[in-house]
């Protein structure tokens, strides 16, 4: 049977978490590893734990305003409430990870590579995922200022009831894309879109960026 052709949807991988123990954030140390902890109402801001692996953690009510993690590893992790104004987490490794009702000012995600991950109900308002490796990301009702995928390398990646200010494609690679149920403001790198899946309207609200992109004068 011929394999059916149309825009594909992210693959989250179910988050099992059985049987775990209260952590002690005190002890968390850089480029160590953490397994199997509940975090509670943890402030881990202005410390640098570059490198620190987490595998099959939950945290609830995080406090990470300039915190660096650099590098660090994020698999099998429930995240709920993230407060950051600033959130530093260059070349990271995001894989099975949950992100819901948080609330990011900027969040620095160049580089990193994030798969099976699902970010709900969040506020994000500048959220640089600049040479970034996206496969199968669920982006859903959130609101972002500013998403920079410059140079970001995007699979079976949606956006679901969610409103983007600018949206920055300049050297991206798109593949199953779904944008049909965002509203962006502003698309820039136009010629990035290859791979993507628009709606009818939003191609007709677009229209006028389209033809001024492509250098064509519209008149009646």
């Amino acid at each position: 049977m011929a394999r059916k052709s149309g825009t594909q949807a992210p693959r989250l991988d179910a988050i099992v978490l059985d049987d775990l123990v209260a952590g002690d954030p005190e002890t968390l140390e850089s480029h160590d590893v953490y397994e199997g902890l509940r975090f509670e109402a943890v402030d881990l801001s202005g410390r640098d734990l570059s490198g620190i692996q987490f595998r099959e953690c939950a945290f609830d009510d995080l406090q990470a305003h300039d915190a660096v993690l650099r590098g660090a590893t994020f698999a099998d992790v429930e995240i709920h409430r993230l407060n950051a104004p600033i959130f530093s987490a260059p070349r990271a490794e995001l894989r099975s990870v949950s992100i819901d009702g948080s609330r990011l000012g900027s969040a620095e995600l160049y580089e990193s590579a994030l798969s099976s991950v699902h970010i709900s109900s969040t506020k994000l308002g500048f959220a640089n995922l600049s040479g970034a490796n996206l496969l199968d990301v669920l982006f859903t009702g959130c609101s972002i200022d500013e998403l920079d995928l410059g140079s970001a390398k995007l699979n079976r990646v949606a956006f679901v009831d969610c409103t983007i200010g600018v949206l920055s494609l300049n050297h991206a690679t798109l593949q199953s894309v779904d944008l049909r149920r965002a509203e962006i403001s502003r698309i820039d790198g136009f010629t990035a879109l290859a791979g993507a899946t628009l709606s009818s309207g939003q191609v007709a609200d677009l229209a006028s960026s389209f033809a001024e992109h492509l250098g064509i004068r519209v008149e009646d």
